[in-house]
């Protein structure tokens, strides 16, 4: 129940406060299946994960798999763009509170945000914010485990309460046939929503029981049922909302000649609950603002410090990196280092959506790995426990592999181009630490990590060379640009399962879980022998 928590509490962030909006913005009243496909996507990812986490219930564990699997190549470029996908969110929660409190009634308020970007007011208020999550967790994780169930109750309730008031408030279902219909600008706008409305942001948190599994007493049992279960509550959620943004919405903001595109909301709900006079959930969405984003920047505080204490065991990042408070059993370094490029994000990214934009693509690319990696490993390592082991996951695992390749695709070029493009910033990186080594140990970590740096490139030049609809030059036509992704996502799925090795680090933890069973085991033995030379009545 703590881990279900955990992962509610890290999808339920800002995305709902944003995201009916954009999607509706992008794709009409059709948003509602972008919802549907987001959670789609999530689920088969979020499944091969659940097993690479019930196998090696270790903090940080988005950052470690691909290292397991694969070696330092392609397990440093898997925990670089996750690494970035959650970091970034950090400052996006911030920026989404400050974007809602600038439709305040204040003069001051209205100041913070522009429509597009926060103002160098807005950016200090999300700057202290920003303080705010990281001295939660500096000072008593248990403190932040405490306050986090209270703030995912709350996160859950007022959602819910939200959409409700809404419907009863005002349900125009004119609003689904007029104003372009039902598919206002297409079904490629249902697409590249999934990608770049928020919508893979707001499913994103089932990272975060991952993340945590070190933590968990028995990550066989609860691992699935927190992420599974925190997808699908939250998929509930999330089509209330967008269908009571739907028909809440007045027809004369979709009147002008840009129909759903021409909306304008600066704090969308709250925007909405003036507009039909519940102040009272206007008050309520200001105050949730601050909350729910609030709750989720914590949690990744958290999570991140222990992706980072990750990639400094899989040997990129130095020493200090590693080491954790004895007191409080925070990796205080790794918040320091995270707090550090959260300025930074703030600093170039102004707005929840600009942000949202990254986080989406980025978010894509980290999963890739866990398909390839989970099947790599019943090959590399078919003896090790599986607490969860799913015999569709044969099926499941390039379906998501596929799915995660058409996510990055409807992202719309040239955002895939920039991200990818990030990507390539972290390289330098890994080479300091790798490319020291002789060459006869570094090249099976580059013949291994071979097919995602390719990967990775003919996805940027098959998101130029697509269709116009999603941003490309034109050059594949609609429909057949969808089954090129896909056979290229199945190409490189099949290549990157055969390119796995059983490189140091696999084995290294291979041995390390042998000895903890067999410590296990002797102090069972121990205690048994005791029980039995136990006095009678003893």
């Amino acid at each position: 129940m703590a881990l279900t928590a955990v992962g509610l509490g890290s999808i339920i962030g800002s995305g709902w406060l944003f995201g009916a909006e954009r999607a509706a913005a992008l794709a009409g009243p059709a948003a509602i299946f972008s919802w549907v496909i987001g959670a789609i996507v999530a689920l088969t990812i979020a499944l091969t994960y659940t097993e690479l986490g019930s196998m090696f219930p270790k903090a940080g564990g988005m950052v470690r798999y691909g290292q397991y699997s694969h070696g330092s190549l392609a397990g440093y470029l898997a925990a670089w763009a996750n690494w970035i996908a959650i970091v970034s969110v950090i400052p996006g929660e911030a920026t989404a509170s400050i974007q809602y409190m600038s439709s305040w009634d204040f003069g001051w308020a209205k100041e913070l945000y522009d429509g597009k970007e926060l103002s160098g007011t807005g950016l200090a208020l999300a700057s202290v914010l920003l303080l705010f999550y990281f001295f939660l967790n500096w000072f008593a994780i248990t403190l932040f485990a405490k306050t986090n169930t209270a703030i995912t109750v709350f996160k859950v309730v007022v959602p819910v309460l939200t959409a409700g008031a809404l419907m009863w408030a005002h349900f125009d279902t004119s609003n689904v046939t007029d104003h372009g219909g039902f598919t206002p600008n297409g079904w490629s706008s249902v697409f590249s929503a999934v990608a770049v409305a928020g919508i893979v942001w707001a499913f994103n948190g089932f990272q975060s029981p991952l993340n945590m599994a070190a933590e968990a007493r028995n990550p066989g049992k609860s691992l699935p049922k927190a992420v599974i279960g925190s997808i699908l509550i939250a998929l509930v959620i999330y089509i209330a909302l967008q269908v009571a943004f739907l028909m809440a919405v007045p027809a004369d903001a979709l009147a002008g000649g840009e129909g759903w595109g021409g909306l304008t909301f600066n704090s969308p709900l709250a925007d909405l609950a003036t507009a039909w006079s519940l102040n009272w959930l206007a008050i309520l969405l200001y105050a949730d603002a601050f909350v729910s984003p609030s709750g989720t920047g914590m949690i990744y505080a958290a999570t991140t410090s222990r992706m980072i204490h990750g990639v400094q065991e899989n040997g990129h990042l130095p020493g200090v990196f590693g080491k954790v408070d004895p007191k409080t059993g925070v990796p205080r370094p790794a918040l320091l280092l995270n707090l550090a490029v959260a300025f930074l994000f703030l600093a170039v990214f102004r707005g929840w959506g600009s942000i949202a934009e990254i986080v989406g693509v980025a978010t894509v690319i980290s999963y890739i790995t866990g398909p390839v990696a989970v099947m790599a490993m019943r090959r590399l390592a078919p003896g090790l426990p599986r607490p969860v082991k799913l015999r569709a996951m044969p099926v499941i695992a390039p379906i998501a592999m596929i799915f995660g390749s058409l996510v990055m695709y409807w992202a719309r070029w040239p955002l895939t181009g920039k991200v990818i493009f990030i990507m390539a910033i972290g390289l330098p990186i890994w080479a300091w630490y790798e490319l020291r080594k002789p060459w006869a140990e570094l090249k099976p970590h580059l013949v291994a990590g071979a097919w995602m740096v390719l990967y990775l490139l003919v996805m940027a030049l098959v998101s130029w060379a697509g269709g116009t609809e999603f941003g490309g030059k034109g050059y594949l036509a609609p429909g057949w640009d969808i089954l090129v992704v896909s056979l290229i996502a199945l190409a490189f799925y099949y290549w990157g399962v055969q390119s796995a090795w059983r490189n140091p680090t696999l084995v290294a933890v291979e041995q390390e879980m042998l000895a903890s069973k067999q410590e296990a085991g002797a102090g069972d033995a121990t205690a048994e022998d005791g029980r039995e030379k136990a006095p009678a009545g003893v």
